[in-house]
């Protein structure tokens, strides 16, 4: 498939999501591919699995920088080099500085597990499992200035069943990302999906039989 959308990957560790969108960029008809893998962590299993798969990967250290705006100035020029449209955060463990958040505003998504707004921030399982929630989920979201609060594009719900651990619940939810990941790009590669001012528009969304994708939870 030509003229597919460029995406650039922030990544601080093992970078299973990572991956999932690797293997989906794969099939010819995918409408984006990973041309940038940037990691504040030397060394980590995301960088090896971007190198298997030939993409040019990049190491900035935040510890070397001496504010969050520096170090998000070098990932920014970094991204732009690389023709960058969108930036995928997948399991990138630092706060991105409000400048850098509005530069890439509309192109910039994470992926939370929970069913957002619920459960933002860390120790997401462990808290879930000690509310008595009997469902949770993941959430792919545009990225804003405040935390884990940026307009829902897509979500997938998951059981809590009883007994669960935290580390059994962590499971299922990742298994539930790495499809919800690609799907959730598909749609903003293919411009199904857009910001539109507070709020995710979506333009002429089709579900397939059998995909976990909600629009709009």
């Amino acid at each position: 498939m030509t003229g597919r959308v460029r995406v650039g990957v922030l990544i601080s560790g093992r970078g299973s999501n990572l991956q999932a969108l690797v293997d989906a960029s794969a099939a010819p008809d995918y409408p984006a591919e990973m041309v940038c893998v940037i990691s504040n962590v030397g060394g980590v299993e995301g960088l090896k699995r971007a190198e298997r798969a030939g993409i040019p990967t990049h190491v900035v250290a935040h510890g070397t920088y001496d504010s969050r705006e520096s170090f998000d100035g070098a990932m920014d020029e970094i991204l732009r080099s690389r023709g960058v449209a969108f930036v995928c955060l997948a399991g990138f463990m630092r706060v991105l500085s409000d400048a850098f958040v509005q530069t890439w505003r509309g192109r910039l998504v994470n992926i939370h597990p929970s069913l957002l707004p619920a459960f933002k921030g860390l120790n997401v399982h462990r808290r879930v499992i000690e509310s008595g929630a009997r469902i949770s989920g993941c959430s792919v979201h545009f990225v804003v200035p405040e935390l884990d609060s940026g307009p829902i594009i897509a979500q997938a719900a998951v059981p809590v069943w009883p007994g669960d651990t935290a580390d059994a619940l962590a499971a299922r939810t990742l298994a539930a990302e790495h499809k919800l990941y690609p799907l959730a790009l598909r749609l903003l590669a293919e411009r199904h999906v857009i910001l539109d001012g507070e709020r995710v528009a979506y333009r002429q969304v089709q579900r397939a039989k059998g995909e976990l994708f909600s629009p709009g939870l």
